[in-house]
């Protein structure tokens, strides 16, 4: 439901052509899951809210620290030692006074607690920092049939991509990335990675998850976004479901 403290605030949005307050209402209407309130999660976080979502629920088992506050603008120095999850109900709230946050204090590892969430979401956004957790929320979407919306960040270089799992076309996660070798686990605490880049990508993924729930545009369904900040390169790469693939290629076509 689109209440009229929700429109007034929205009024320039609600304005496009292609939104209009029925495609408003359908973003307030949508349950988002956002795995990860750290460098890309918290700008997702803050777009989903600031653009007009009510229903979110967040996971993080992680704490403030230091270091995360160059690029978790979500997060202030006055809450290193709080976890980030919890810690997102009270910022969200300054950008939309009427979304429900539900905080999950806990690492998205076990398949059981994942699925649980997932099934009472409409929309989900990857925003985690290691192949593991990557690799398992897309089996995951996959077997729930979720809308996946993949980001990630390291260095100067982002990735955002879509996995639609209500089509039984989509490609996964392992046909865009085949390898699975631990050592592809490339982190940011080992490489580094630019401030900006996070929050590219975390609008990114709030903008694609947005397009998703209004139904609007050409969200990034087989092809994935390549950003590069050091050059200020943006190049788009389309991928197909591989047949082969060890995670989906029996999924029934349509």
């Amino acid at each position: 439901m689109l209440t009229e403290s929700l429109r007034s605030r929205l009024i320039r949005q609600i304005g496009l052509a292609e939104m209009g307050p029925q495609r408003q209402a359908a973003i307030a209407e949508t349950r988002f899951l956002v795995i990860g309130a750290g460098g890309i999660g918290s700008p997702a976080l803050m777009y989903l809210a600031a653009s007009g979502a009510v229903n979110i629920t967040v996971a993080d088992n992680d704490e403030v620290s230091i270091s995360n506050l160059s690029r978790q603008l979500i997060h202030s120095a006055d809450d290193i030692g709080v976890n980030k999850a919890e810690n997102a109900v009270h910022a969200l709230r300054r950008f939309n006074p009427e979304v429900r946050v539900v905080p999950v204090a806990a690492r998205m590892s076990d398949e059981l607690t994942l699925k649980t969430l997932m099934n009472d979401a409409d929309v989900v956004l990857d925003c985690t920092d290691n192949l593991a957790s990557r690799q398992l929320i897309s089996r995951c979407a996959l077997e729930l049939g979720k809308p996946l919306v993949f980001g990630a960040a390291l260095r100067f270089s982002g990735q955002v991509a879509v996995f639609d799992f209500r089509s039984p076309d989509s490609p996964c996660y392992r046909c865009l990335f085949e390898e699975d070798a631990p050592e592809n686990d490339q982190k940011a605490l080992d490489y580094g990675v630019f401030t900006p880049i996070t929050g590219v990508v975390g609008l990114l993924q709030a903008s694609e998850a947005l397009k998703i729930a209004a139904g609007i545009g050409s969200p990034l369904v087989g092809r994935l976004l390549m950003i590069d900040l050091l050059s200020a390169d943006f190049q788009t790469v389309r991928f197909k479901k591989r047949r082969d693939c060890p995670v989906c290629g029996k999924r029934a076509h349509g």
